[in-house]
């Protein structure tokens, strides 16, 4: 795949962006317990602390998110609103993760062209025969942040046929448990703004072999997944790690990618859960130091 970025206002990867906020801290204060016999009358209670509000003006940073147009053989297909990193690894991740074309050798190229505040195009050139699928499904997305669905045109698109996955065993306790003590090491946009997603690729073991970062937790596993293609990472063994929910359409993502092991930082949906079991994704929820489940 050739990448060819057209940067027409001089964009260089994520742009820090500060905001002045009013930061509220609370703050108790104790107070002196009256003499016995002063000022106390029948049924009068003392109170022994009594709590304040502390109001300090800070410097902030906030998570960026960008519209990010993805346009397939000069036709618009989605627009999603991403955080304006990796976007090479989220154009393959997204284009193989809905299905749209089988092996990442079906894409031919990209081009990226910075339009500024009004966002980003991402213009994939991808195989003719996939281009002519793509129009069937008569599909128009515009898709905020935290939704992978939005925009589908039928029930039948959201409740696509996907693959089972390559039957995997359970990721061990002490390998989430590793994986979970390494994470924030590799989140520095987290660490800037408490607002960013983390999705990692860890192996049997629990260690971290690669992270992406995205304001949405879907786009944050596309970004994952178009980069372990584009760096050759083995993917026969381990699991992925978000540090979200788990939601129909990450299990929907895994699965259409053979990544046969989701564990997640909270708990899962009904629905995630349902189709966890049937595409045979092993999934763990509410992994936090000390305890995890595991739904199957």
């Amino acid at each position: 795949m050739a990448i060819k970025a057209l940067n027409e206002t001089g964009r260089t990867g994520y742009r820090i962006q500060k905001v002045t906020v009013r930061r509220r801290t609370k703050a108790t204060s104790v107070k002196p317990p009256l003499p016995l016999g002063e000022g106390w009358g029948e049924g009068d209670q003392q109170t022994p602390s009594q709590t304040n509000w502390q109001e300090t003006t800070n410097d902030d940073t906030l998570a960026e998110e960008l519209p990010i147009a993805l346009t397939y053989n000069n036709q618009t297909h989605a627009i999603m609103m991403v955080t304006p990193t990796d976007l090479e690894d989220f154009a393959l991740g997204f284009t193989l993760t809905e299905g749209i074309i089988q092996h990442p050798k079906e894409l031919y190229d990209l081009n990226i062209t910075d339009h500024g505040d009004q966002g980003i195009e991402l213009n994939l050139h991808i195989h003719g025969a996939r281009q002519a699928a793509l129009k069937q499904q008569h599909r128009n997305m515009a898709g905020p942040t935290g939704c992978g669905l939005c925009g589908k045109a039928s029930l039948d698109q959201v409740m696509r046929p996907l693959p089972k996955v390559t039957p995997r065993p359970q990721p061990s306790a002490d390998a989430i448990q590793t994986a979970l003590n390494q994470l924030k090491q590799y989140q520095p946009l987290q660490q800037m703004t408490g607002a960013i997603h983390a999705a990692a690729w860890c192996d049997e073991q629990g260690k971290i072999q690669l992270v992406r970062e995205d304001v949405g937790r879907h786009n944050a596993l596309d970004k994952l997944i178009g980069g372990l293609h584009s760096q050759g990472v083995n993917t026969d063994a381990g699991f992925l790690l978000l540090s979200s929910r788990a939601s129909f359409e990450l299990i929907a993502k895994a699965a259409q990618c053979d990544l046969g092991a989701l564990v997640t930082v909270s708990g899962a949906s009904s629905m995630a859960v349902q189709q966890a079991k049937h595409y045979g994704v092993r999934l763990t929820g509410f992994a936090r130091n000390g305890r995890q489940v595991a739904y199957c």
